[in-house]
């Protein structure tokens, strides 16, 4: 089943990856035209995604997730409980950007819409609710009832009937396939696939549900790397 999602030859072992995220960090933004992957081919950050924690976060996650994918259900209460852990030092910030796998889960092109009108209406502290609170019911594989997406907006604070008509009329379907695009083109070829940025440069890209023990290596790595502390209270 996990096949699904993830091509097997595109799965790395963590910790050749972590050594090698922590030799380009030491080389500098210069050496990563020689990364591996399609860690160097990945958008950097900008005002255009939805960030969770210090916007000026030295280190940020990136996942890349489609809200039916089973997988992604999982690595979102990870990447909770990662937040919990790093988000006080600030120096730890999440991004979450749409990968609807249309192929196979019809349905979460338009969660993912739905996602974006949740945004358009409360930020990016909205979208994050909204995300958390479609991995709450969804049975995931395509099985949401679509009928509860402005219904999860009302339980989050939003106007459900505004989210409704945003979603109808397709007022985010071009941001949405647009990001979709620009997965693929990177190269990415399933859910989750996750990167780490560090100083606003891409150093290492994961595929799949990392489990909690995996992503804080990865992180505790990269911010040694770049001379910040794991568990500092105070942001940076």
């Amino acid at each position: 089943m996990k096949n699904q999602y993830i091509l097997p030859i595109s799965i790395v072992v963590v910790g050749v990856l972590i050594a090698g995220a922590v030799l380009l960090i030491s080389r500098g933004p210069s050496s990563t035209s020689g990364q591996t992957g399609t860690t160097a081919a990945l958008r950097h950050v900008d005002a255009t995604d939805h960030i969770y924690g210090n916007p000026k976060a030295p280190v940020v996650v990136v996942e890349y997730a489609d809200l039916e994918c089973p997988f992604c259900k999982d690595f979102e209460a990870t990447m909770d409980q990662l937040m919990q852990y790093y988000g006080p030092s600030g120096n730890v910030a999440w991004v979450f950007r749409n990968f609807p796998l249309t192929p196979i889960h019809s349905k979460a092109p338009i969660e993912a819409q739905a996602a974006e009108c949740a945004a358009d209406q409360g930020g990016s502290a909205a979208f994050f609710k909204f995300i958390d609170a479609v991995y709450k019911v969804t049975p995931g594989e395509n099985n949401l009832d679509l009928t509860l997406l402005p219904k999860i907006a009302t339980q989050i604070g939003l106007d459900g009937d505004k989210l409704q008509q945003c979603v109808s009329s397709g007022t985010n379907a071009a941001k949405v396939q647009q990001q979709y695009n620009e997965a693929m083109a990177d190269g990415l070829q399933g859910t989750p696939h996750i990167a780490i940025f560090a100083n606003g440069e891409p150093v290492l890209s994961l595929d799949g549900n990392q489990p909690y023990s995996s992503m804080r290596d990865a992180i505790d790595q990269t911010l040694q790397a770049i001379g910040k502390s794991a568990t500092s209270t105070t942001a940076q």
